[in-house]
């Protein structure tokens, strides 16, 4: 049996591990209302793999969770899909209705959610409730739990309709997304490679930090991965936190460890002094092949 450490049910997350993992039987989940308690169950042995966003299509990087890759824990990434984030208005229907018994939105007083998924639907916010007050929570999940323990006081939470459906409350309003294309990238990190499903698309993550005082090393990593035309899905600068103005890179390649080319690249980009470190090499899953 796997065991899966992940955030609240009825968050995102939950939805997008049991997309993941929808064809296995034996798997046991552990929820986790903080993403700090997510990660540390994994390293403590607690579980097999952790799920943690890391991208959003609006808000791009989750900083907070990279971070936690990059510099608190050493957890190799084993795959990575993409899942729908579709956001709903949460709340009891009942306390928000007006005189002639029609939905009043002002009557909502604070509106509560993960920061991402906020970020992911200030239009909605704006149209309908430009001037009410905006709460920040660990989680979707954590936010309709919230709702649910705290009636009449006009509290309404941005989440799923799982976590609607499980803590009693209504859907005020329905995928209430900026953009109709948002979805949330995924990674699975742990110890043991993730072998219950092939896929053909193949991705290495590298954190890349650059020699001090060598002018144009930068430009020397690209060309290596540019005259062997192997393709950077993704490339991404964050402060190191140990000097103001250092940075490293984090460098997503289409490309397997196990090929002739890539260990060749990295053999000469370290070459000219450049540190580096592999987080991962992994089966990449589009939302339609796990359908």
């Amino acid at each position: 049996m796997k065991t899966i450490a992940l955030l609240p049910a009825g968050s995102v997350s939950d939805e997008a591990a049991k997309h993941l993992f929808a064809g296995e039987d034996r798997v046991e989940w552990k929820h986790h209302r903080l993403i700090a308690d997510v990660f540390q169950s994994t390293v403590n042995g607690i579980s097999d793999y952790s799920v943690i966003p890391i991208e959003n299509t609006i808000e791009g990087s989750v900083s907070l969770h990279m971070d936690w890759l990059v510099h608190e824990v050493d957890l190799p990434m084993q795959a990575e899909w993409v899942y729908p984030s579709i956001q709903n208005l949460i709340s009891r229907r009942s306390e928000l209705l007006n005189d002639a018994g029609e939905l009043d939105f002002t009557r909502i007083k604070r509106v509560i959610s993960h920061p991402v998924a906020m970020a992911q639907c200030l239009q909605f916010l704006r149209e309908h409730m430009p001037n009410v007050e905006t709460e920040h929570v660990s989680s979707t999940a954590e936010a309709v739990r919230i709702v649910r323990d705290h009636p009449g006081e006009g509290i309404a939470a941005i989440g799923t309709r799982i976590a609607a459906a499980n803590n009693g409350l209504d859907l005020l309003a329905t995928e209430i997304t900026d953009h109709d294309n948002n979805y949330t990238r995924f990674m699975l990190v742990g110890s043991e490679p993730y072998t219950a499903q092939k896929s053909d698309r193949i991705k290495t993550s590298i954190l890349i930090t650059l020699p001090e005082d060598y002018p144009g090393a930068l430009h020397q990593v690209l060309s290596a991965f540019a005259w062997r035309r192997i393709n950077l899905s993704r490339i991404e600068s964050r402060p190191t936190k140990k000097k103001l103005g250092n940075y490293y890179f984090y460098i997503e390649i289409e490309m397997s460890l196990d090929s002739v080319l890539l260990p060749a690249a990295l053999e000469e980009i370290e070459a000219i002094g450049c540190s580096i470190r592999v987080l991962g090499c992994y089966p990449s899953f589009t939302y339609e092949q796990l359908l």
